[in-house]
């Protein structure tokens, strides 16, 4: 099995990082929002890509479009409204989401009816006019666009095809699919593969004519290209694409053929799997990981990337992983910032050493991907010449005015990325379409303008309760002219962000803190509401106070498992773990009961930052059930190397002395805890292949002196329905976890979509 030093060290010390406290704001550590290195001179100097110049170093990552467009593929105004908004925010290269091209070849992309949860530029001249649109939208602000083709998805797509429509879903050999691994993925013979080839060429001829300035080949990440294209996923014997080289070169010449010498084209690639890397030995003893070992190495993908330069690619990003190690492609929270710019710093070195040129005779850039939401450290990548552009996904859905406030120096305005994925990825995986945790515009940008109308009447409210839900309407409605009173019961905003951002690897969730506490402290300064800290008001002070709007956004309140002996043992809650060292003071063993992820995130605080030793209770099948698959394989792929015991199936039964007594289900179907190369299903979507799960129950107990609970919370809603019953004010709203324990993410569009409409 190959290994590479390079990539074993990188995924290696994307979970052990949260260890070492120096690693503060740099490469391989935390990100903050400085500007020391103000102004961005490199960041914001033109740059040529084949014979297109584009304005700044910028590039906007393929986030989304998924279910963005209409049924039929057509960009609509939610679709164009979205990618215009980056355009007006500074940003000097838009690249769109996934545009399949092998619709009627790869099952996986087309729904019943012929429809598609996808754009499509290969449908009919019906979809033409909303790809004219969308590049005139965003040529007005400056920005250039490509069109992110894809070959089709392959093994991992929706293998839901083979219940709905009975066709197998597809790929370069027989694979398992990653949803469903007992489900195999069908080869594409060379016939149709070469119809794939056929219509890219179509598709990118036609994005020419439409106006978009360049097209942007999706080969990383295990997608199909990539599993033509690497002898992990391509096992063929026989004809023209046995040769892994075959179809990218192919599919590149075809797109130069259609569009001629001078129309850029981008290639995004992973430079390894890093599957070896990452899972070693169980590359033998995991089924659906068995075939996958033969992956092409960094000097195989190099010199790949030498044949598709002289096959006509202009430009690169680069990075590492695919689905099965998914949290190295979707960097989630706790991976450090700016983890892949050592990948970049290799693609370009080689590049630039090899005197690789493309066929405009000009140097090819390279793109630095991954957690560079960060001006210092995005500019400082470029000045000492790691990677020729930076590419923004979350940070840009987070705030599309990120390279507008950056280039003015007004660096602690720009909204922060809090890496949850619960907006950009959950929603998608769940039915949804992307959107973003922080930001309650982003993919409603056709329907919230840039600044909420004046309200037609002014208001005297009160905002109970100062974490993000509270935080987000109090501001809001001052803006539109309301007379905002944000009362918090505590010393500082921020709610359950505080402890949240305790933990190292939650440095992002630190930076939105830091940032809404800023927002509040200007607002509050400049008159614009008025802020009571360490303040608690009853339902009868809010109705003697006269207002004419309560908002309640008082959040959760701990919960206690109604367990025997519960109140005898040395039992703290997760959010009092993370706020106060005494509690851990003396504490070497850590039973953790919960399994969530407050309940994964506190036992990776305690076991990398306290180097305790730690025990994980769940009584569900799966931890982080509902996480985005990234941040959860993120956490307990290295609460795993850390040692952490991970019990699943299993509830806490008791607490004799010094100990937690369990109950488990050791069934041979109970599903493995550290299982991070197979996705949890959504909830709709049945399994019909998986295995039942018995039950065989066994009593164990484990040594302790800390018993954690992240068990989870209730909402704190008795004031709102004391209020009501008063009839406190002639408006009361309840919103954000006092209204229903979620996420960041429904706190805060259910905070926005109020406070524009009051």
């Amino acid at each position: 099995m190959k290994l590479d030093k390079t990539v074993q060290r990188l995924v290696d010390g994307y979970g052990k990082w949260a260890s070492d406290a120096a690693l503060s704001n740099r490469p391989g550590g935390t990100g903050l929002m400085t500007k020391e290195l103000y102004p961005y001179e490199a960041m914001f100097s033109p740059i040529k890509v084949n014979r297109t110049t584009i304005k700044n170093r910028l590039v906007m990552a393929p986030m989304g479009n998924i279910d963005m467009a209409e049924e039929t593929g057509r960009p609509n105004d939610k679709m164009i409204q979205y990618f215009v908004a980056r355009a007006k925010g500074g940003v000097g290269l838009i690249t769109t989401g996934l545009v399949p091209v092998s619709h009627g070849i790869d099952n996986s992309v087309t729904e019943l009816g012929h429809l598609s949860y996808f754009p499509r530029i290969d449908r009919s001249r019906t979809v033409f006019a909303g790809w004219r649109d969308l590049a005139q939208g965003v040529h007005s602000f400056g920005a250039k666009i490509f069109v992110q083709l894809t070959p089709g998805l392959g093994r991992v797509g929706n293998p839901q095809c083979l219940i709905t429509e009975l066709k197998f879903p597809v790929s370069a050999s027989m694979n398992p699919n990653f949803y469903i691994p007992q489900i195999p993925c069908m080869p594409l013979s060379d016939g149709k593969l070469k119809k794939i080839i056929k219509n890219a060429g179509q598709a990118a001829a036609d994005a020419k004519a439409a106006g978009l300035d360049g097209v942007y080949l999706h080969g990383h990440e295990g997608y199909l290209l990539e599993q033509l294209t690497n002898p992990a996923f391509n096992r063929r014997k026989l004809g023209r694409y046995a040769d892994v080289q075959n179809f990218g070169t192919d599919l590149i010449r075809e797109i130069r053929r259609r569009t001629g010498p001078d129309y850029p084209v981008m290639y995004r690639i992973d430079l390894s799997l890093a599957l070896n890397e990452t899972y070693g030995a169980q590359m033998d003893e995991i089924p659906s990981l068995k075939k996958f070992k033969d992956g092409r190495t960094i000097p195989d993908t190099l010199a790949y990337m030498k044949n598709l330069v002289a096959a006509g690619v202009d430009m690169f990003d680069v990075d590492l992983g695919c689905y099965d190690n998914w949290w190295l492609p979707h960097p989630p929270a706790g991976m450090p910032a700016g983890c892949f710019l050592e990948i970049a710093e290799i693609a370009k070195s080689y590049l630039k050493e090899n005197k690789i040129f493309s066929n405009a005779g000009v140097e090819v850039p390279v793109v630095a991907v991954g957690k560079l939401g960060y001006p210092d450290m995005a500019e400082k990548a470029l000045r000492e010449g790691m990677a020729d552009m930076i590419m923004l996904g979350r940070p840009l859905l987070a705030d599309p005015e990120w390279p507008n406030k950056a280039y003015a120096g007004r660096v602690e305005e720009i909204r922060p990325c809090i890496g949850c994925q619960e907006g950009c990825i959950n929603e998608f995986v769940d039915g949804g379409h992307p959107q973003c945790a922080v930001n309650p515009r982003t993919a409603f940008e056709h329907v919230y303008p840039d600044i909420p109308a004046k309200a037609d009447v002014k208001k005297k409210i009160a905002v109970v309760g100062a974490g993000p839900a509270g935080i987000v309407f109090a501001l809001t409605a001052a803006s539109r002219g309301h007379e905002v009173d944000l009362v918090e019961k505590g010393s500082a905003v921020g709610g359950r962000l505080i402890p949240g951002s305790r933990p190292r690897i939650k440095f992002d969730v630190d930076n939105y803190r830091r940032y809404l506490a800023r927002e509040v402290g200007k607002a509050a300064a400049e008159g614009k509401i008025s802020l009571r800290l360490n303040t608690v008001l009853t339902a009868e002070e809010l109705k003697a106070a006269g207002y004419d709007t309560v908002v309640f956004a008082i959040g959760t309140k701990n919960a206690v498992p109604p367990i025997p002996g519960i109140e005898k043992a040395n039992a703290v809650q997760a959010v009092d773990a993370l706020m106060d060292d005494a509690l851990l003071a003396g504490k070497k063993k850590a039973v953790v009961i919960g399994g969530g992820v407050v309940g994964c995130e506190t036992a990776y605080y305690l076991k990398y930052e306290k180097d305790m030793d730690v025990t994980v209770v769940e009584m569900l099948p799966y931890l982080m059930d509902g996480a985005c698959t990234a941040n959860r394989g993120h956490l307990i792929y290295y609460l795993k190397k850390a040692g952490v015991r991970l019990i699943n199936c299993a509830r806490v039964t008791g607490f004799p002395e010094g100990k937690v007594k369990v109950s488990r289900n050791t069934h041979k179907n109970v599903p493995d805890p550290y299982n991070t190369w197979s996705p949890i299903l959504p909830k709709n979507i049945e399994n019909p292949l998986a295995p039942r799960l018995g039950e065989e129950m066994r009593d164990e107990e484990l040594e302790t002196d800390l018993v954690v609970l992240a068990t989870g919370g209730r909402p704190d809603d008795a004031l709102f329905f004391e209020a009501q019953k008063l009839r406190a004010a002639p408006e009361l709203y309840n919103i954000g976890d006092s209204f229903h324990a979620g996420k960041v993410h429904e706190a805060t569009r259910s905070a926005y979509a109020l406070a524009t409409k009051i």
